[in-house]
């Protein structure tokens, strides 16, 4: 599944890759956050929200299951700028995070 020039299975890869990089940074929670701060009508739910919670719990989840049920992937990313701002100021770098949200926005944008 994970051949080169397999998107789909290059994003289940770099989907895993962010799961393993939230989990190193100790930012995986085991519980998902209130159902209402999953109701912000603003990008990332960044009013309601942690970045890292929009990752886990809305990014990866909905990626899963875009990829396990064979949908189209969608055509646009643009994760990794948001991702820089988060880490800004903070003592984790999140560095590797951020270069596996390149590498998606990557895969998903075409190219």
């Amino acid at each position: 599944m994970n051949e080169p020039g397999n998107p789909v299975g290059q994003v289940a890869d770099s989907l895993l890759n962010i799961e393993m990089e939230l989990r190193q940074l100790g930012l995986w929670q085991s519980e998902p956050p209130p159902d209402e701060a999953f109701l912000s009508t603003k990008p990332f739910c960044i009013d309601t929200l942690e970045f890292h919670q929009w990752l886990q719990f809305v990014f990866v989840a909905r990626m899963k299951v875009i990829v396990e049920n064979d949908h189209p992937l969608p055509s646009v990313s643009g994760i990794a700028p948001m991702a820089e701002e988060h880490f800004r100021g903070r003592p984790e770098t999140g560095s590797v995070l951020i270069r596996e949200l390149e590498e998606i926005d990557r895969l998903l944008s075409g190219g």
